[in-house]
């Protein structure tokens, strides 16, 4: 294992002292709780946003904090769900006095903890709070973190567009109604090409040959569909395109897509996979308004890809192209 890290114990609470020291006037460190925060004060009547997760998934949550998007990013260990009382600390630093919402990937851990700092915050602190729950990932039903789907690639868009409502002053249940139609008009797939190596493990987390590549793979590594043999980029984007439009039909109205890249692929590849999915999606009726193309949810160093479609109305699109600016989205500021 190659890292640069100092200790593996370390690797998180290191992290984040980088992050505080690259964008000490945007951002500010709770280092004690393991949360990112918008460096301002909480604005007086707006919804706070907060999100979260295992760390490892950068720029996702902590590189989405700031204007437009989130207002707290709770960061647990390399894969490993944040605890309620980074929650808490979140909520309570958040709290503009028009309620709190949380943003929660579908994976038990961090669905159970956010659960429980919804319910120990609303009783200690008063504080109402709503959960939203992404579960993106049409690869597999249940998996070893989850029940039902996973949460994946649409966190990204979700917290991009919840981000925008919340900063036009919505309140919490406009919020939960835009949350609503993401949630029903978004869906994820993914493919991995290598493992990735958790810190902690020191080796990867499951073997690939040099010639195949895992179908359906999850962020933390899970299991997928199937093992198939690498191919053409053409014939990948048949693969990462095929079982979401099997899923949902995304013709007849705009769509958001993110080409996402999952920390080992470079961009050139990833936009070269862009061009063939671009191609598949117009051969089957889909008209893509939006394009985003990068790494935006990573699996630490893994290669590969995956891609997010959404059905935009135009109150989503004016969402989506409303200002933002973080560590790890900015356009319009």
């Amino acid at each position: 294992m190659k890292k640069l890290i100092n200790a593996v114990e370390d690797i998180v609470k290191d992290s984040l002292v980088g992050v505080a020291a690259a964008h000490p006037d945007s951002l500010r460190v709770d280092l004690e709780n393991a949360v990112v925060l918008r460096a301002e004060e909480p604005h007086e009547g707006k919804v706070g946003l907060v999100s979260g997760g295992g760390s490892g998934h950068e720029p996702m949550h902590s590189g989405y904090v700031g204007y437009g998007m989130l207002d707290a990013a709770c960061c647990g260990q390399v894969f490993t769900s944040p605890v309620p009382d980074q929650m808490m600390a979140a909520d309570k630093a958040v709290d503009g006095g028009a309620g709190v919402l949380h943003i929660v990937k579908n994976y038990t851990g961090d669905v159970m903890n956010f659960d429980m700092a919804a319910e120990m915050s609303a009783a200690e602190s008063g504080i109402r709070i709503e959960s939203v729950l992404v579960a993106d990932d049409v690869a597999v039903q249940d998996s070893l973190y989850t029940v039902g789907r996973r949460g994946v690639g649409l966190t990204v868009l979700m917290e991009k567009i919840l981000g925008a409502a919340a900063e036009e002053g919505r309140d919490l249940d406009a919020l939960l109604r835009v949350a609503a139609k993401v949630n029903e008009g978004g869906r994820s797939f993914g493919l991995a090409l290598t493992s990735c190596v958790v810190p902690a493990a020191g080796r990867p987390t499951f073997e690939l040959a040099d010639d195949e590549i895992e179908l359906g793979i999850g962020i933390h590594g899970e299991p997928g569909r199937q093992r198939a043999k690498l191919s053409t980029a053409a014939e990948v984007a048949e693969q990462l395109a095929e079982p979401i439009l099997a899923d949902l039909d995304f013709t007849g109205e705009p769509v958001i897509a993110m080409l996402n890249g999952l920390g080992g692929t470079p961009l050139i590849e990833q936009y070269l996979v862009w061009g063939e999915v671009s191609k598949v999606l117009a051969g089957k009726g889909v008209q893509v308004s939006r394009t985003l193309v990068g790494n935006h949810i990573t699996s630490l160093e893994m290669a590969g890809c995956s891609l997010t479609l959404l059905k935009a109305d135009g109150d989503l699109l004016h969402l989506w192209d409303a200002p933002v600016n973080t560590p790890g989205l900015r356009w319009g500021c």
